[in-house]
């Protein structure tokens, strides 16, 4: 089931992964976080209003690692926030740590 928490940032789980995110047209931005994380809250505007200005061009959605652990163990994900795109049913492109929007976006150019 996909929730809202947030404004255009969809939340995944192990059980939706592959439909949402490897299944989708639109490369997918992955925020791989947990309640736990104060950086990750820290990009949860960032993210918010990612969503909003790129949203024919990029979906974005956020997967709880501690809820979802198939999935985060699958792709190696040692630290929370891990944002990862995916593109085509697999990964392009991985980073860690909070940003801010404009580095975001540099780092996102390539892949957009």
């Amino acid at each position: 089931m996909v929730t809202k928490p947030e404004e255009g940032v969809r939340e995944v789980t192990d059980a939706d992964f592959e439909r949402e995110v490897l299944g989708s047209d639109l490369p997918v931005l992955v925020q791989f976080t947990a309640e736990w994380c104060g950086p990750c809250r820290q990009l949860a505007p960032v993210l918010r209003d990612l969503a909003a200005e790129e949203a024919g061009r990029l979906r974005i959605v956020r997967l709880d690692v501690d809820r979802s652990p198939g999935t985060a163990l699958a792709y190696r994900v040692l630290s929370a926030p891990t944002l990862m795109v995916f593109r085509d049913g697999g990964p392009v492109r991985s980073m860690v740590g909070a940003r801010s929007k404009r580095r975001l976006l540099e780092e996102l150019s390539d892949v957009l």
